[in-house]
This record gives C-alpha cells, structure tokens and sequence, in this order.
C-alpha cells in the first residue's frame, strides 16, 4: 500500500487509474470471501481504506 504522501506525489489521471484497479481488486476480494474465507480478512479493511484515501485525495487535488 502507498502512503498518501506518494499519493499526492501522482497525476490526476494516474490516481484515477489506481482507484480503478483498486476497486476491482476489491470486489474480486469480497466475491471471494462470499463464497469462501480469505487466507487473510484484514485484506478487505485495508483495501477498503487505501480505496477511501485514493478517492479523499482525488477530491482534494480536483478542488485546488
């Protein structure tokens, strides 16, 4: 996972892209504990939290 500071440190469109793939990766994540449970849940939370800092960011740098 990247830190915010090298968050802010991307392209608006670079940021875009990564919000992109991090969401597909966690919807792969949450079908695969649906049906079966993940070596390691704490994955969907960080996940979760790192996709909720892309987006914080995105707004931010959109607003400047």
């Amino acid at each position: 996972m990247m830190k915010a500071k090298e968050v802010r440190a991307l392209s608006l469109r670079e940021i875009e892209e990564r919000i992109r793939e991090e969401s597909d990766e966690l919807r792969e994540l949450n079908f695969r504990h649906a049906i079966a449970q993940l070596e390691n849940p704490l994955l969907l939370r960080e996940k979760r939290r790192f996709l909720a800092r892309l987006k914080t960011i995105h707004k931010e740098q959109l607003a400047s």
